[in-house]
């Protein structure tokens, strides 16, 4: 996807030619003096915290209320705003220990944080601004999302960025000049400067002097930089045990926020300062794998299971080791490339361990844990009551083992895991009242929210479905599932302006959702603006080039534009690719009626009912077979038709002609 060109690059060697020449740029009003937006600094939101800290005070003046409603983001980003931002939603895990704090956000999360960043900035702004930042290529992934957010959701805003390379979006380059001048002092930059004199003459003071130079700048940082500056120069410092200290203090942030990148980098430089086998170790281990694992890095979280296993002896890390292994398969996004029974060995070998832990309480969590793990297995291999079976077994042994206050999200888990199980098997009163106790744990938990939602709409209770995505949107930064959950509803309650402004506001928040794409289209299709509609599957194409859906939609705006081969093209690939897709069946089935192809289209018509009984599928076959002058059968369909519809008019009528006809 293309971001708006709002985007300014400054292409230069050096930084502070770069620098220069950004500060040079005849742009709006400056938000902040040029950014350094290098990792090393402050980690995660290096850029977020600097645009935040200017912007938080001169609001919280103006509008207080702005604050409050964006209090999740600013927090998250810049943590040192806290005292001015109070946590208005806080999740339960905020205040439960390292051990007990279990859940790590997807990666999407950052793209909520981002987007309420965006929307924070854009009603703090007076009018035209500008954003300059260099050292984009040396970014946390999380900073350069949030540009691209910003460069594309709010007016007036000229981001200008510099690195040596292109940045991977549409940009406006201009060139850096170069300047004479004495280099930087490499340690006094924290270790960003990229002026290769800076760094010999760093690399030829002698070691004692650098780790000096280190450990000062360390002190003169403080508590602030610690997820970015001061681990970098205690590691320079030589202090092994204050590095591995403060890699882990950064770690832990990381994977509580989502900033699995981070997690990702930092978990490795702190596994060079641990005594391998040590807890310590094995917490960067974990984290790192786990991280990893989210980020689709599969190969190298197993090889920190693999060395795990080879340099400890400790039987809770066997376990986890075990169960992180089994996870890799049995969740990997291809389902083509899951492999389940390997998963399923490696999970049984996790409870094994689990079954002969000695203490009671650790017993209970871990085999809880690797059991609803193997729930997982189970399910996926389509057996649901073995799973129910499993996550029951897991809940058991919490209420029994664990006391009652103890890892509260544990059993939110394993509660909103039996209710998924539960809905499948029909069941979804049983369902339902999981779904309650596990809101209940932490009420601002909004993926629970969309889960007991989406349960409603099963159970036929619209209203409160729309009740539960509107508190996740509430209780949540901005959410692009809600507001695509909530078109959905607008759409089967034919309510197309308001199913159209979620969808537009989804792919405002998430340019690159896929199903967005596919019910604006056929929603636009449906409202006759076919240019627009064409553009959409394009855009979603582009992203899924065999989604059958959106195959399905181009095949009906070819059908009305009387491109007849290329309609038929559209709906022959969306067939292959989703021969279960019954509104494709029935759209080709109006392009071969239109083109005199009437045995075809009571073909396709006949599959499309076989998928689904629908009034209109009927009529269209009894319209065809009446062509065929097989008037009986078309007499049948418009019989069916008329049950299903009593009050549709088309049908109606068509009726009374026939027994006119008789």
């Amino acid at each position: 996807m293309k971001d708006h060109l709002r985007l300014v690059w400054v292409r230069g060697d050096l930084s502070r030619d770069r620098v220069a020449a950004l500060r040079s740029l005849e742009l709006p009003f400056p938000l902040t003096p040029v950014l350094n937006g290098h990792r090393r600094l402050r980690g995660p939101y290096t850029v977020g915290g600097a645009i935040l800290r200017a912007l938080v005070p001169a609001a919280l003046e103006r509008s207080p209320g702005l604050l409050s409603e964006h209090d999740i983001e600013i927090r998250s980003v810049a943590p040192d705003l806290g005292s001015l931002v109070p946590a208005r939603r806080e999740t339960i895990e905020a205040h439960l220990p390292e051990d007990e704090r279990i859940l790590v956000p997807a990666p999407r999360r950052t793209l909520r944080i981002a987007n309420g960043v965006a929307e924070f900035v854009r009603d703090c702004l007076p009018g035209p601004s500008a954003l300059r930042v260099d050292n984009v290529h040396e970014a946390d992934p999380t900073d350069w999302e949030l540009l691209r957010v910003l460069a594309r959701r709010v007016p007036g805003l000229t981001v200008a960025v510099g690195s040596p390379e292109p940045p991977s979006v549409a940009a406006v380059p201009i060139e850096a000049a170069a300047a004479d001048g004495p280099p930087d002092d490499y340690v006094a930059s924290d270790g960003t400067c990229d002026d290769p004199r800076a760094y010999q003459a760093y690399l030829a003071l002698p070691p004692g002097e650098r780790a000096r130079r280190h450990e000062r700048r360390a002190a003169e940082l403080g508590e602030e930089f610690a997820l970015g500056a001061v681990p970098y120069h205690l590691e320079h410092a030589g202090d092994r045990d204050a590095a591995a200290r403060a890699l882990w203090t950064a770690v832990d942030r990381c994977v509580t926020e989502g900033y699995l990148h981070a997690v990702a980098e930092l978990g490795r430089r702190g596994l060079r300062f641990a005594e391998p086998g040590s807890d310590l170790w094995w917490r960067f281990t974990h984290r790192t794998a786990t991280a990893l694992a989210g980020l689709g890095r599969r190969e190298e979280a197993l090889d920190l299971y693999d060395r795990a296993r080879r340099v400890s002896v400790d039987p809770a890390v066997h376990a986890a080791s075990a169960y992180g292994t089994a996870m890799l398969d049995a969740r990997h996004p291809d389902p083509r490339q899951r492999d389940l029974p390997r998963a399923t060995e490696w999970i049984n070998e996790a409870i094994a361990i689990s079954t002969l832990l000695p203490d009671r309480r650790e017993r209970a969590f871990k085999l809880g844990f690797d059991q609803n793990g193997r729930a997982l297995i189970e399910m996926r291999e389509g057996r649901l009551a073995a799973a129910l079976d499993l996550v029951e077994s897991a809940i058991d042994l919490a209420e029994r083992d664990l006391p009652p206050q103890a890892h509260p999200v544990h059993r939110m888990v394993l509660l909103a895991n039996r209710a998924q199980l539960l809905a499948r098997a029909g069941r979804g009163g049983e369902a339902l009242r999981d779904l309650d106790r596990a809101i209940a744990i932490d009420p601002v938990f909004p993926d629970h929210y969309l889960e007991r939602g989406n349960l409603l709409v099963e159970l036929g209770r619209p209203d409160d479905a729309l009740a539960d995505y509107e508190t996740a949107m509430r209780v949540s930064p901005p959410l692009p599932e809600a507001y695509y959950n909530r078109a959905e509803l607008h759409l089967a309650a034919g309510n197309l302006e308001r199913a159209r402004a979620d969808l537009d506001h989804v792919l405002e928040l998430d340019p690159e959702y896929l199903n967005a794409y596919v019910n604006r289209a056929g929603l636009l299709e449906m409202l006759g603006e076919h240019d627009a509609a064409r553009r959409d599957v394009e855009a979603g194409l582009a992203l899924d080039p065999g989604n059958a859906h959106l195959h399905g939609v181009l095949g009906q705006l070819e059908t009305a534009a009387g491109r007849h081969d290329e309609a038929r093209l559209a709906f022959d690939t969306a067939l292959a690719a989703g021969p279960g897709l019954a509104s494709a069946w029935a759209n080709r089935a109006i392009l071969r009626y239109e083109t005199g192809d009437c045995p075809g289209a009571v073909d396709d018509l006949t599959r499309a009912i076989e998928l689904g009984e629908d009034a209109a599928l009927y009529f269209n076959r009894a319209t065809a077979l009446a062509a065929l002058g097989r008037t009986a059968e078309a007499r049948r369909d418009l019989a069916r038709a008329h049950a299903l519809a009593p009050d549709d008019p088309d049908v109606l009528l068509a009726l009374k002609r026939h027994e006119e006809a008789r």
